[in-house]
């Protein structure tokens, strides 16, 4: 089986964000995307170009162009955004975005009328059911198909960097779950998500989707969930492990983020270096600590068992990764890492609204629904 691979512009940009649709009163995921987006769609169109249905009827995911710059993908964002907002408080919603929703049951939710959503829930059954889960997905251009397997395989090892970062889920169905990001965990479940299994090129992505294809495992490259995965119709590695994010200027930092890891890759495999396979089994290990601890982890960061402090990996990466931000003009948003981690993550933020209202979750939706409206707090 031949997959075309179809390059694109070195370092190119996309972003994904996945919006939650809450009644103003009741704090409650509440179906609304198929009246908004029918109100949205121009005349004439089928959908609107960048705003688009999800699996729950509660869920609008909004998408950039084809951007080169961090801040461009933004303002695109933030275009699309308050359309979606303004259209949404006409009809007394809000909208937030956070990993998981703090207090809805997902048995409460209706999925979208499209077939293939339908598909989905009749073959995966509970565990697509349950998919009341949010992310934020960041596509980075790549010009060759030799090149993407060594990204996606050396992009792994900053797995708990991008979660520890974009931890928004602490919460499930009103109750707090001790973990930073509960969507990693429940996305795992499906499956063909989670970590990627490390090939050796492209050679071997074509054998392991033809063998999933023609076992009818599944119908195409789309129902691949990997956390980090080649995108072949974009011509893009696509970063899917960060959660939910609640406002634009964390969406920039992990931009950022991924925009200079995979130019310095790049240009590492131009130069002739062979990039880093890590271990699966540190790998896993990793992902499960910043799932768990978030911005608190402690990252394995060598086979010896060495470890050190997520945040101090997290500081020492944007200081080696600014030059390159300076190259794509993204160093503001890079640095807008580190106001993550002097203001705290989404979900330590969560957590201390709630302690100060006495556990109650409604405040958080609140405090969901004013950080997007916002921005990240000072």
């Amino acid at each position: 089986m031949q997959i075309r691979f179809t390059s694109s512009e070195r370092a190119s940009l996309g972003v994904e964000w996945e919006l939650q649709l809450v009644d103003r009163e009741t704090r409650q995921l509440t179906s609304g995307a198929i009246d908004i987006l029918a109100e949205l769609t121009p005349e004439g169109a089928e959908e609107h170009p960048k705003a688009k249905h999800e699996l729950l009827q509660s869920t609008i995911e909004i998408i950039t162009g084809v951007c080169s710059t961090v801040a461009e993908a933004k303002a695109d964002l933030a275009g699309t955004l308050a359309e979606v907002v303004e259209a949404a408080d006409r009809r007394g919603l809000g909208v937030l975005c956070a990993g998981t929703h703090p207090i809805t049951d997902w048995q409460t939710q209706d999925i979208s009328p499209k077939e293939r959503y339908a598909q989905l829930v009749e073959k995966m059954q509970w565990l697509a059911r349950r998919l009341q889960i949010f992310g934020v997905h960041v596509h980075v251009g790549v010009r060759s198909p030799d090149k993407i397997i060594p990204i996606v395989n050396a992009l792994t090892q900053y797995v708990p960097h991008f979660l520890a970062l974009s931890a928004s889920s602490p919460y499930w169905v009103g109750a707090d779950t001790g973990l930073a990001s509960a969507r990693s965990k429940v996305f795992e479940g499906m499956p063909t998500a989670g970590l990627p299994y490390q090939l050796s090129g492209w050679d071997g992505f074509e054998e392991y989707m033809e063998t999933l294809i023609s076992t009818h495992a599944i119908e195409s490259v789309r129902e691949v969930w990997w956390d980090i995965r080649p995108h072949p119709d974009f011509g893009t590695v696509e970063l899917r492990i960060c959660d939910g994010l609640p406002t634009l200027d964390e969406i920039g930092a992990v931009a950022a983020m991924s925009q200079c890891l995979v130019e310095r890759f790049d240009r590492e495999i131009d130069r002739g270096y062979t990039l880093p396979v890590p271990p699966s089994w540190v790998l896993r290990e990793n992902k499960w600590r910043a799932a768990r601890y978030g911005l608190d982890a402690e990252i394995i960061v060598d086979e010896r068992g060495t470890v050190r402090p997520v945040r101090e990996a997290l500081t020492d990466l944007v200081e080696e990764l600014m030059p390159t931000a300076k190259r794509l003009d993204c160093a503001a948003e890079l640095g807008d890492v580190l106001r993550v981690l002097e203001v705290g993550g989404s979900y330590q933020r969560q957590r201390a609204v709630a302690a100060a209202h006495d556990g109650r979750l409604e405040p958080v939706v609140d405090s969901l629904l004013a950080e997007l409206r916002d921005g990240l707090p000072g």
